[in-house]
């Protein structure tokens, strides 16, 4: 059992942003993810928003900030965690590869959300055979043909402006209205190759071998007809990905890892950061802040222990 001032379950923005802070500290640092560095930053195509960086590839920021955790020699393994126990001030991280334990002083759970999905019928089926939830994954295919996108926020909009520039067509597909940033929105529907059926419901994904289309119904009028694609993309939200920290009762109903506003849970040298805590705003640079935040109170927990 190897032992660590700091713990950091997840390796997006939040979580290396917590990782640099917490060398930074004189922390010995472990960042624990079963997938590489990044999170969902490795799948946008475009980061507008990002302070300083004007327009930036999500790829290149995640590797940019992977490096700037490298340059302070934080220690990344890829490990599934299963769970996370408190053991009389100590932390134990129990890993599925090799039963793998680690033990920590602190812990911050980083561990971002996963996509939910919509239950239309035929989409358990077409999961991976014309069912994507990464345009940046999986467009390249898509070139000059026919794709839905379903949602109507700042992910579906601009996943939609990706594809808009190489297929044949984009029909967007939103529940009620779209709500996304208004130039985001405008730039999308300023594409003469882009449709958009706002209130409606996604009812079936068709096909035989492979996806063919889509069936739609009118929240208005009832009316069913079907949107011909080879490709759909679902953005219809996220789900907290913490089943591992059911255990440590920081979870509220929905699952999100509950935390004030130094990023500390209920459990003393517990903290929580990026898209999995409860938060308003879910962008890049609200997890960084998270995870600065978190490791910065992390390093003073470790202070007052000696």
């Amino acid at each position: 059992m190897t032992d660590y001032d700091l713990i950091i379950i997840g390796s997006g923005p939040a979580g290396m942003t917590a990782a640099i802070y917490g060398a930074r500290a004189n922390l010995s640092v472990l960042m624990l993810d079963r997938l590489a560095p990044g999170g969902k930053v490795i799948n946008t195509s475009e980061i507008q928003n990002y302070t300083g960086m004007g327009t930036v590839d999500g790829a290149d920021l995640a590797i940019r900030m992977f490096q700037h955790t490298q340059e302070l020699n934080v220690e990344f393994d890829y490990r599934t965690v299963l769970e996370v126990q408190e053991n009389g001030g100590e932390k134990l991280v129990i890993c599925e590869e090799e039963n793998r334990t680690y033990r920590a002083k602190t812990v911050i759970l980083c561990t971002g959300t996963t996509p939910r999905l919509l239950g239309a019928a035929g989409e358990e089926r077409f999961t991976g055979n014309g069912i994507s939830w990464c345009a940046v994954c999986d467009g390249a295919g898509c070139r000059d043909k026919d794709v839905v996108v379903i949602g109507g926020g700042n992910s579906a909009v601009e996943e939609a402006v990706y594809l808009a520039g190489f297929a044949r067509s984009v029909t967007l597909v939103v529940r009620s209205r779209l709500s996304a940033d208004p130039i985001a929105c405008d730039k999308l529907l300023a594409f003469e190759n882009v449709k958009l059926y706002a209130g409606h419901d996604v009812l079936e994904f068709c096909g035989e071998n492979h996806l063919e289309g889509v069936l739609l119904r009118s929240k208005e009028t009832g009316e069913e007809f079907r949107v011909s694609c080879r490709q759909v993309f679902e953005y219809i939200g996220q789900i907290p990905a913490t089943q591992c920290f059911s255990g440590l009762d920081v979870l509220n109903e929905r699952g999100y890892v509950k935390v004030n506003e130094r990023m500390e849970t209920s459990v003393p040298g517990v903290f929580g950061a990026g898209d999995c805590i409860t938060k308003n705003l879910r962008q890049v640079i609200t997890a960084c802040a998270d995870g600065a935040i978190a490791a910065q109170n992390a390093a003073r927990y470790v202070q007052n222990l000696n």
